[in-house]
């Protein structure tokens, strides 16, 4: 009995050990090609009033409570939120405008855990289209370290820029066909 105690000890141990040289920092990004210009597509992304559009966590509660602050959109524009278990609470302000072409964004996570991150969307025009990459990165805690050794946070969030994206790409293109 000892030797097991010992044995599950050590592998504890061994874990703690492993998840403290994981990277200082994480990166997750996904893309898609948007059939519209990126002047047709920028004002969706650029004016956080239109994220209830398109934004996958806008799906996952519909209930969310929001908080719009600051500019209308672009620079200073900011947005709070407090929803459920599944979206949590935060801020985030776009803290970087360069129309059609980038935005980024400060992410403040207060629930279910906090974190500080930074969000940016990069709109490129290429052969009559627009190539959108969507990405968060930001510093990896110890906390942070040792939760990736079990979950996937490139899979967790990325799954929802996928649908972001996907949500994004059909509005866009839909303001194109009615125009």
């Amino acid at each position: 009995m000892t030797t097991l105690i010992l044995v599950v000890l050590a592998l504890i141990a061994a874990v703690l050990l492993y998840a403290t040289f994981q990277p200082d920092r994480f990166r997750v990004q996904r893309a898609t090609t948007v059939h519209a210009p990126p002047e047709k597509i920028f004002p969706y992304i650029n004016d956080l009033h239109q994220w209830a559009h398109w934004s996958p966590w806008a799906a996952l509660d519909p209930a969310m409570q929001n908080t719009f602050s600051g500019a209308a959109s672009g620079l200073g524009a900011a947005y709070a939120w407090q929803g459920n278990n599944k979206v949590g609470a935060g801020r985030m302000e776009i803290i970087e405008s360069t129309p059609p072409s980038r935005i980024a964004i400060r992410l403040d996570f207060i629930k279910p855990f906090e974190a500080h991150n930074t969000a940016e969307f990069t709109l490129t025009a290429q052969d009559g289209a627009t190539s959108v990459k969507w990405a968060m990165f930001g510093p990896s805690n110890y906390v942070a370290k040792l939760m990736g050794l079990f979950f996937s946070v490139d899979k967790m969030v990325g799954a929802q820029f996928e649908r972001g994206l996907a949500s994004l790409k059909a509005v866009a293109e839909q303001q194109g066909e009615n125009k």
